[in-house]
């Protein structure tokens, strides 16, 4: 049986550290936190072993990156950049009750928590989490680090850019587009596309304002990234 850890001790770590218990997939060996107040101590009955750097100290391990939230979702993104590992280092959780198509594909570093339903030709990136009771519906594309919290619905055709965060019991209509790093809030309904960077309440969701400054962040070094390979080779 492979080892697992888990990096972050949160709420959603826990989450993921049932899932894991649940499948029977891996053997957790703990979490890694960069909080050394939970250094020596047990979150559920699961030790925390030490910092995240810690991972580089056992590298048959493999890991999934459970940290973030709505005040700052782009964490996945920063620690898979610092601890700079190989795709292959990390792992798929998808929970036993999940339903995912055979057409449908995971990418490395996810996570599915219960009842979460892939029904056709969804495709979901990397480090992305997926909340419990989430259903993803024919042609669904959700890339990289994007969050997508418990009983979220996409109608059939949507999309969610990187980074984007869609917060609980959100509707998104099919066929449309919410971009990279922008956050719908709880209980939203998305009846157009959402440009990236953006916060988007409400029922039918509009603007609200900005995103905070670690989504922004974001979205300006992945722009300024672009710009830069069409202009020429990276310096």
């Amino acid at each position: 049986m492979n080892e697992l850890v888990i990096i972050g001790a949160g709420g959603f770590a826990r989450e993921t550290a049932q899932a894991v218990a649940d499948a029977g997939e891996f053997k957790l060996l703990g979490h890694l936190d960069d909080n050394p107040a939970l250094h020596g101590t047990e979150v559920d009955g699961v030790p925390v072993l030490g910092g995240c750097d810690l991972v580089h100290d056992v590298p048959e391990a493999r890991v999934v990156i459970c940290v973030g939230n709505p005040r700052d979702y782009a964490a996945r993104a920063r620690l898979v950049r610092r601890l700079g590992l190989p795709a292959d280092r990390y792992a798929t959780v998808i929970h036993p009750t999940a339903a995912m198509s055979a057409t449908s594909e995971v990418g490395p570093g996810s996570v599915l928590l219960a009842h979460c339903v892939l029904t056709a030709a969804v495709r979901v990136g990397a480090h992305v989490a997926v909340m419990p009771q989430v259903v993803l519906t024919h042609d669904d594309v959700v890339e990289d680090y994007a969050t997508i919290a418990s009983g979220v619905r996409l109608g059939g055709g949507a999309r969610l850019e990187r980074g984007a965060y869609v917060g609980s019991g959100a509707l998104v209509r099919e066929a449309t587009t919410v971009g990279a790093w922008s956050l719908i809030g709880m209980g939203s309904a998305v009846l157009g596309d959402v440009p990236p960077g953006e916060v988007w309440v409400g029922s039918p969701a509009r603007r609200l304002r900005a995103a905070d400054a670690p989504a922004l962040d974001e979205l300006a070094s992945r722009t300024e990234l672009a710009s830069r390979t069409v202009g020429g080779p990276l310096t």
